[in-house]
């Protein structure tokens, strides 16, 4: 426990100075996506209003889960300063679990924000946005295994970013489209999205009356995808350091 606090604790400050700024684009970005689809969303269409907000809130976590992620582990390996963590009394696992939550700890301020100016503005409840307490960690650790699997597995730091910017695409456009009107081979795509689980479970919070069953389903997805994520990224992590 005292190694992965030591950790997240360097990571957190290496990331501050740097990423915060980004995170401000993250947070405009989605709440750019709201204001933009607010135009066009018809007031009746209630499943599509939460589905906008939830897919818009998680796009934060996904742009820097994937995006930023994937950069800081492509960078650290075409340096070669992945050897430096290989030094260390530490297995890879907490390295990547130490820089995944560092990077996921400055989302939750922009995805609390995008939340609440999502529910303002499409007439959402608030009452159910505790939800975010799972939704939020669970959403991180699955897309940010995937986000440092990219940047461990890119044979160059440039298609690393490419990779996480694709991803983060993805994200945001199987989040914000409500899941029975997309293709079906679409559909099942997004099946194999981990984030549409956290995008569903928010979006089912949005309701009067919260279907407690579905959001337990959600999450527990969301939980089994992160363990395999982040499981991933320490294989990948041993294998860039051998490599």
């Amino acid at each position: 426990m005292n190694a992965f606090l030591a950790l997240y604790a360097g990571q957190v400050s290496r990331a501050r100075a740097a990423r915060v700024p980004l995170l401000f684009v993250a947070t405009l970005q989605s709440v750019g996506i709201l204001l933009l689809l607010r135009g066009v969303v018809d007031e009746g269409s209630r499943t599509t209003s939460q589905q906008v907000v939830a897919g818009s809130t998680v796009l934060v976590v996904a742009f820097v889960a994937l995006n930023l992620l994937s950069q800081r582990f492509g960078l650290l390996r075409g340096s070669g300063a992945l050897d430096h963590y290989a030094t260390l009394p530490v297995s890879g696992s907490l390295v990547v679990l130490a820089t995944a939550a560092s990077y996921a700890t400055f989302t939750i301020p922009g995805a609390v924000l995008t939340s609440i100016i999502g529910s303002l503005l499409y007439g959402l409840p608030l009452s159910h946005l505790w939800v975010l307490i799972g939704v939020l960690p669970l959403a991180g650790a699955s897309l940010a295994g995937l986000g440092a699997c990219l940047g461990l597995l890119a044979p160059r730091p440039e298609l690393a970013t490419v990779a996480g910017q694709l991803g983060m695409s993805g994200v945001l456009f199987l989040g914000i489209i409500p899941e029975k009107r997309l293709p079906e081979v679409v559909q099942w795509v997004r099946a194999a999205v981990p984030s549409t689980y956290a995008t569903d479970a928010l979006a089912s919070s949005f309701s009067r009356h919260l279907d407690a069953g579905l959001l337990v389903q959600d999450l527990g997805v969301c939980l089994v995808v992160s363990v395999v994520a982040l499981s991933l990224a320490s294989a990948s992590f041993r294998r860039a350091v051998r490599a």
